[in-house]
């Protein structure tokens, strides 16, 4: 599916900012981000430092560092994080960079370059080059409003920007989304909540 005005407009729908209530694991090899919460937000304080084995691979300052990435907006925070560059083409290729930068407290379910790998090269490149099912994919992974790793802990269903849900889970001291494991969440940027997984996840078949 195209990308349409109800879409675009859906995406920037505002909700509370993000935070963890200590449930998360812990992270202390980490740095704190320092994103404030948003405006007019209900949730939790978003000052829990992220969390997961991906974390590591985040660039310890610059654009590309937690604090980094917590003043820009979330395409642009993306494209600063080597670990996001095939999702960033993705992004570029679907037009979709402006409208998830102006949205308004939106939560990214953001697939790594390794979970990108898992796809047949030919198959990726044949994604990539329809914009339509791109689009629809990438929607797949966009909720509205910053969710929590408390509410991802709860496993109730979210809806997402594509139309469908995604289930998150925590199992032990490791949360899932469709049972793509989160290698680095709560990662807060300016407008967004973002959890990192490790593998894309495809949006039931019409």
């Amino acid at each position: 599916m195209m990308l349409t005005a109800a879409a675009a407009a859906s995406i920037a729908v505002g909700a509370a900012a993000c935070g963890s209530s200590g449930s998360g694991p812990a992270a202390s090899s980490t740095p704190k981000t320092s994103a404030p919460a948003a405006a007019g937000s209900s949730s939790a304080s978003t000052a829990s430092a992220p969390f997961g084995p991906g974390c590591s691979a985040v660039p310890a300052s610059g654009a590309g560092s937690f604090t980094g990435m917590s003043t820009a907006p979330v395409a642009t925070a993306a494209s600063a994080n080597p670990a996001l560059s095939t999702l960033v083409a993705a992004v570029k290729a679907a037009g979709l960079a402006d409208t998830l930068n102006s949205a308004s407290n939106i939560t990214v379910f953001a697939p790594d370059n390794a979970a990108f790998a898992k796809i047949p090269a030919a198959t990726l490149k044949a994604v990539l080059a329809n914009k339509a099912e791109l689009t629809k994919i990438l929607t797949y992974h966009v909720t509205s409003g910053r969710l929590t790793p408390a509410q991802l802990a709860t496993g109730t269903p979210v809806k997402t920007l594509e139309g469908s849900t995604v289930t998150p889970a925590k199992m032990g001291s490791t949360y899932e989304v469709n049972k793509s494991q989160v290698v680095c969440g709560n990662v807060q940027t300016s407008n967004a909540t973002v959890y990192i997984i490790s593998t894309v996840m495809m949006p039931p078949a019409s």
